[in-house]
């Protein structure tokens, strides 16, 4: 069941009155579309060496874009594996219709307070921001796969304010099967919606080393292990502020602004939605961040 069956273009308006006209309805479901083509195998050994291989649907190519320098290694080799897929066409698509739009009421919630600049209280403000009000720190950290490229600053932009050479570089060998195209242009993020959407798709669809997706936790698919559970991690919305902030928001305790309006957000959604989450462990103020 695609987002289109229960996100109308006016639905989609109602939601974000004073979004910015960077942010149309045609640009996510273009976004969408073109996601939905795109499957990522990602291959870890050990902790930390990683092979990607990516597969267009539409033609069933399938590339390797990503394979990590220590790959081969015989210390390398001798590490166990463990893999994964990506079906980035699974976005708010994947199971019954109630959980596909509690998926999109917590990713809109989490878009919308990233976005954010107006009427507390009102929930009428999200998308309003393309990218960060501070744009002069570069936001480079020392990352080999995915060095910054000369000149370039990484600060947020788009819907979950993609921030990071890292980051950068990851999502544009998910979206593109190439690191190049945002390392060397991180500003495609601010000047085509179409890519903007498609970077806040992919964080939401892509684990991290340790993090789960928040679409994993949305649906349900994922369950924490012992480590999680003794970090008091549960399944449920609070996980995904945990996810794309839980070092600011997170473990310290129930009167913090930010985690408090993404959960409000999220209320606004569901009930746009004409759904509810009546078993909502919506908060992560007792959840210790990655």
């Amino acid at each position: 069941m695609q987002v289109t069956s229960f996100l109308s273009e006016s639905q989609f308006n109602a939601l974000f009155p004073q979004r910015d006209k960077f942010y149309t309805y045609a640009s996510f479901i273009k976004a969408l579309k073109e996601m939905s083509q795109i499957s990522i195998k990602i291959t870890r050994r050990g902790v930390s060496i990683y092979q990607f291989i990516r597969t267009d649907k539409r033609t069933g190519k399938t590339d390797l874009i990503r394979q990590d320098e220590d790959w081969n290694e015989e210390w390398a080799k001798k590490k166990p594996d463990s893999s994964y897929v990506i079906d980035y066409g699974n976005f708010c698509s994947e199971k019954d219709l109630h959980t596909n739009k509690k998926e999109l009421a917590a990713f809109f919630a989490n878009v919308a307070h990233e976005t954010r600049h107006g009427e507390n209280g009102k929930y009428n403000d999200g998308l309003m921001y393309v990218h960060e009000a501070n744009t002069s720190l570069p936001y480079i950290s020392d990352n080999d796969t995915y060095p910054a490229a000369p000149g370039k600053k990484y600060y947020g932009r788009g819907p979950l304010q993609l921030s990071y050479n890292g980051n950068y570089g990851y999502a544009s060998d998910c979206i593109f099967g190439d690191k190049k195209i945002l390392l060397n242009n991180p500003n495609l993020v601010e000047t085509d919606p179409v890519v903007a959407f498609k970077t806040a798709i992919y964080f939401w669809m892509t684990p991290q080393t340790a993090k789960p997706s928040a679409h994993d936790v949305m649906i349900g698919k994922w369950q924490p292990n012992s480590t999680d559970k003794a970090a008091n991690r549960t399944p449920g919305f609070g996980m995904t502020i945990n996810i794309i902030n839980g070092e600011v928001e997170c473990n310290k305790g129930e009167n913090i602004f930010s985690m408090n309006d993404r959960i409000a957000f999220y209320q606004y959604f569901l009930k746009s939605f004409g759904i509810n989450d009546a078993n909502c462990a919506c908060s992560c103020g007792k959840m210790r961040a990655y």
